[in-house]
């Protein structure tokens, strides 16, 4: 089975006058662009998770998420791409919804759990495919060390060096990918992750996990404007004229969040004049679908 789809995503670089008044550039890496539904990180996670799902020739893909989950998504299409059969279980109790219709569209069969089994996902996993041969456990969100190794072939597609990049975190997969492939390098390029979780701190242990080696990065909390999925009236006006200003499509749960940080961090002299940053776009554009109320 081919695994190898192909990667488009460009670097293009946001203008801004607070950055020029700050000499410093602002670059994004369109990793939204690599496919309409397995797009962002979503792809580079689930790359070496589905080579390794058929070099052990399982057919049947089963892993979990939320009911707007872009990951449970992701997998669907992926699965319908390459030939698999998919299984989606789904945190909460029984809805639709635009995300899931696409789930099922893709083939997607969708088990709905309590959110009190949903924690225990092993167990879930084995009370429902236990006697399944063909059956394959991915994490919720592809966090693994084959979703790290994916992520961290970011780094070889990058043709500028780089003395900050930015991402999102959610599970922790991708800043360690990241990471590793800056280590790997050998480049001093500092790496910053942005939990878009209440009290982010635990990301550190949900990042080093993953990691190759131990690394220094940094850890911005603060910016989860009240948990996970949580707005307020600034992170939506900050996307609507991000947008508005760039033409580039951004969601409110880890992207939007990320980039005022960059700004924030910039208002606040943290970045050293002529310092180039480099900003990951994770994709996940599907989630603005749950939020259009909030626009």
């Amino acid at each position: 089975m081919n695994i190898d789809l192909e990667i488009y995503s460009p670097v293009q670089q946001i203008k801004n006058t607070l950055f020029d008044e700050q000499g410093i550039t602002l670059h994004i890496k369109r990793d939204d662009l690599i496919h309409p539904l397995i797009s962002g990180n979503k792809w580079r996670k689930l790359k070496y998770i589905l080579k390794k799902a058929s070099t052990q020739n399982k057919t049947h893909l089963v892993t979990f998420g939320g009911a707007y989950s872009n990951h449970l998504l992701a997998t669907a299409a992926a699965a319908a791409k390459l030939g698999f059969r998919s299984t989606g279980i789904v945190r909460g109790e029984e809805v639709t919804n635009d995300t899931l219709f696409l789930c099922r569209l893709h083939g997607m069969q969708l088990i709905f759990t309590d959110r009190e089994s949903y924690r225990d996902k092993p167990a879930l996993f084995d009370k429902y495919f236990g006697d399944d041969a063909d059956a394959f456990f991915i994490d919720e969100g592809g966090a693994s060390a084959e979703g790290a190794q994916g992520c961290a072939e970011l780094v070889d597609e990058l043709t500028q060096i780089y003395d900050h990049i930015f991402c999102a975190c959610g599970t922790g997969t991708t800043a360690a990918g990241i990471i590793n492939g800056l280590q790997s390098r050998g480049l001093n390029t500092e790496f910053n992750a942005i939990p878009v979780f209440k009290n982010g701190g635990f990301m550190k242990d949900e990042i080093d996990k993953y990691l190759t080696a131990p690394a220094p990065y940094q850890l911005h909390t603060g910016y989860d404007f009240g948990g996970y999925a949580k707005t307020d009236d600034k992170l939506i006006g900050f996307i609507k004229q991000f947008v508005a200003d760039t033409g580039i499509l951004i969601e409110p749960v880890y992207t939007g969040k990320m980039l005022l940080a960059i700004y924030d961090l910039a208002g606040k002299d943290y970045f050293k004049p002529g310092s180039s940053i480099l900003a990951v776009h994770t994709g996940g554009l599907m989630g603005l679908l749950g939020m259009k109320e909030k626009f």
